[in-house]
């Protein structure tokens, strides 16, 4: 076996070390490589093949190889791809676009129509009178959305400014109608106010009063001092009775409710056996 970290080199006998030239490039340029390499990429549009007609969408992943143009865009390299069709192996070719950011396609296949590209590819092709005039006809449209958005601010405004006058005009009114009438007017005005309701709640509470102090038959009822005569002793304040006999009796006092108790109370087990027949054996102890 050889050794693995070998010493010495193998040199042939018609090797001459003269021939052996050391060529260096200059400071900052990048040295040449191959023209042609072998790449892995995704497509980055979705395309028709123009021979079979084979849909190829984009992101699809392909072995193409990469071939660096002669063309350049001020100093951005233009480079090439070389696919195949996935259905009849046809070739398909694009290149880079650095003007338009994007990617254009060569041959053996065409670009599917995308809607966001529409508005690019006419105005890549326009004239400079072209260009003019529709960057005229966008700076009419931008005034006249200007214009539009100045006459709603006004408008809001001025609704704001006559709401602001009829609240101030409102204001005055009342004033002018209070000074008319005279502060003491006023003032008096409010007291009458105030003495009616409060002769209102006097009239519903005495009505209320009145009612609570009638029997089921009409006739009012009345308390026995402790002083009156014909009272006896022991009933001194507990009694109401009646202008007439014994229909004007107040009823007596429920009873106390009962105070509920927590107690266990231990129910007596019936003897099933004896229903059933079945006789107990004495105990013998």
């Amino acid at each position: 076996m050889s050794e693995r970290k070998v010493l010495t080199k193998y040199y042939p006998p018609d090797f001459d070390p003269s021939k052996l030239v050391r060529t260096r490039t200059p400071r900052g340029d990048v040295p040449a490589g191959p023209k042609v390499q072998t790449v892995r990429l995704m497509a980055p549009f979705s395309m028709k093949c123009t021979s079979c007609g084979e849909y190829i969408y984009k992101g699809r992943k392909f072995n193409a190889r990469k071939e660096t143009t002669d063309e350049k865009y001020y100093a951005i390299a233009i480079f090439r791809f070389y696919i195949r069709c996935t259905r009849c192996s046809a070739e398909i070719t694009f290149k880079t676009d650095p003007k338009g950011m994007d990617y254009t396609c060569e041959r053996g296949a065409k670009r599917n129509f995308e809607v966001w590209r529409a508005g690019g590819a006419t105005a890549a092709g326009e004239t400079d009178e072209e260009r003019l005039d529709r960057l005229e006809a966008a700076m009419g449209e931008k005034s006249a959305m200007e214009e539009l958005e100045a006459k709603v601010v006004d408008a809001k405004q001025e609704m704001a400014i006559a709401d602001a006058l009829d609240e101030i005009r409102t204001r005055n009114a009342r004033n002018e109608r209070a000074a008319a009438g005279g502060k003491e007017g006023g003032m008096d005005g409010v007291m009458e106010e105030m003495d009616a309701e409060r002769r209102r709640v006097e009239r519903e509470d005495e009505e209320v009063a009145r009612r609570a102090f009638m029997t089921e038959m009409g006739e009012k009822v009345r308390r026995i001092g402790e002083g009156e005569e014909g009272e006896e002793e022991g009933e001194g304040n507990e009694a109401l009775v009646a202008t007439k006999g014994d229909r004007g009796l107040m009823p007596p006092p429920p009873p106390p409710p009962s105070v509920p108790t927590f107690k266990r109370v231990v129910k007596k087990k019936k003897d099933l056996g004896a229903a059933l027949g079945i006789k107990k054996k004495p105990a013998l102890v």
